[in-house]
């Protein structure tokens, strides 16, 4: 199945669009040594092109046509930025900015300009005290598993955050953070879904000398949707608080196999209808295994509350496993393999009964492989393969999709 997929996106490369030649050929003239040498210490400018065919592009039902047709697209990026890197005396202020173009060949009503932000700074005070405060933006298309229509949705998400860790024992710390997470969309018709989320946390850790940590850590969520009014509030609630008891491990056994435990008891309330309050356990767990040299494997379950926002639903509780393989071939070639699947358990207002189970599963596959001939440059190739089989009354159908995607970089 995949390699008829490659041949059929290799051949749409080649016929719809000519221009994935001329952007391919345009990064073998920038492999020279003089295109790629270093600009600046501090400041790293790149560029990046990709080509991608998508099957299901809208994520519709095997029984649903698409919207004008065909269901299958494909697309071209056009990426430019810069990455940063600048030590303050103790202080170190990293982040990158880069700006996208993308482009569809049949539904170019989606194309949009895509925008990336990012700062961090690390601070030290004295030799004890240490943390971060940084902010990101970000401007995409909004995923078409999560909103299917034939309009654009961009989707944009910004976020603030300052922490920081004083270790008062060679053995213990303690530590606290804030942050403030806000999603909006620009399509008038999802403004009811804009969100704000402000988080506050506060943990304290054993440190062991084998680089392990036991501790404990508390948080609290709170959430609002500002632009609700009164009608939407009666139906979805008008915000939410969570509060959270949790074990943080992380175990080093070897240099081969760590593991990362974040987990405990969690209470999710809804601020203005109460039945839609629900608690439980809740975890993650993370297995870091290197066997051999070049290969390594990260195994993921996950145990944890959902919020929905729909009319037939009041939360959900979400449950899957991954499992991603990475193995580095040569000194140029590196392979990447991922599986993961998701089940989401939904709780249907008092009195309803959902079709089916009353939950849907979401299973995905990907293998992609890069090759770098130069060590700025990048080129790359990734297939994939998605099915959901869901519940359609809220907005969770089935779908399958699968699709190919190529792409290439450099870094001056």
């Amino acid at each position: 199945m995949l390699n008829s997929l490659r041949k059929k996106a290799v051949a749409a490369a080649f016929t719809v669009s000519p221009r994935l030649p001329v952007a391919l050929l345009l990064l073998g003239t920038l492999a020279s040594g003089a295109a790629v040498a270093d600009i600046s210490d501090t400041i790293k400018p790149f560029v990046a092109t990709s080509y991608s065919y998508d099957d299901n592009l809208m994520r519709l039902p095997d029984d649903v046509r698409g919207f004008s047709g065909p269901r299958s697209d494909t697309s071209r990026m056009l990426q430019a930025g810069f990455l940063f890197n600048r030590p303050i005396g103790r202080q170190i202020l990293t982040g990158q900015a880069k700006w996208s173009k993308v482009s569809f060949n049949r539904f170019s009503q989606f194309d949009y300009d895509g925008k990336d932000y990012l700062a961090d700074l690390e601070w030290h005070i004295a030799n004890h005290l240490e943390g971060h405060v940084g902010a990101s933006y970000s401007q995409t298309l909004t995923p078409f598993s999560d909103f299917q229509s034939s309009v654009r949705n961009l989707r944009t998400q910004r976020r603030e955050y300052v922490n920081g860790a004083w270790r008062f024992h060679p053995s213990w710390r303690v530590r606290g953070g804030l942050s403030r997470d806000r999603y909006s969309y620009d399509l008038p018709s999802q403004a009811f879904s804009n969100w704000v989320e402000d988080a506050t946390e506060f943990g304290v850790d054993y440190l062991a000398r084998s680089n392990s940590r036991v501790g404990v850590q508390l948080r609290h969520l709170n959430g609002k949707y500002p632009n609700r009014g009164a009608f939407d509030a009666s139906v979805y609630g008008n915000g939410y608080s969570q509060d959270e008891v949790k074990a943080n491990v992380l175990w080093d056994f070897s240099d081969i196999t760590q593991m990362e435990f974040l987990g405990g008891w969690v209470r999710h309330r809804n601020n203005l209808l109460s039945g839609r309050d629900t608690s439980g356990t809740n975890g993650r767990l993370s297995v870091y295994w290197k066997p051999l040299g070049k290969v390594n494997f990260t195994g993921i379950v996950w145990r944890e509350f959902g919020s929905v926002d729909n009319s037939l639903v009041t939360s959900s509780l979400n449950t899957g496993a991954s499992l991603g393989a990475t193995w580095t071939a040569t000194s140029k070639v590196r392979v990447d393999a991922q599986l993961r699947q998701e089940r989401r358990d939904f709780e249907a207002v008092s009195g309803l009964v959902l079709p089916g189970d009353g939950r849907d599963t979401t299973r995905t596959a990907s293998l992609g492989a890069t090759y770098a001939p130069h060590r700025k440059i990048q080129l790359g190739v990734r297939v994939f393969h998605e099915r959901r089989e869901g519940v359609a009354i809220i907005d969770s159908g089935s779908y399958r999709a699968k699709g190919i995607s190529f792409n290439g970089s450099v870094q001056f």
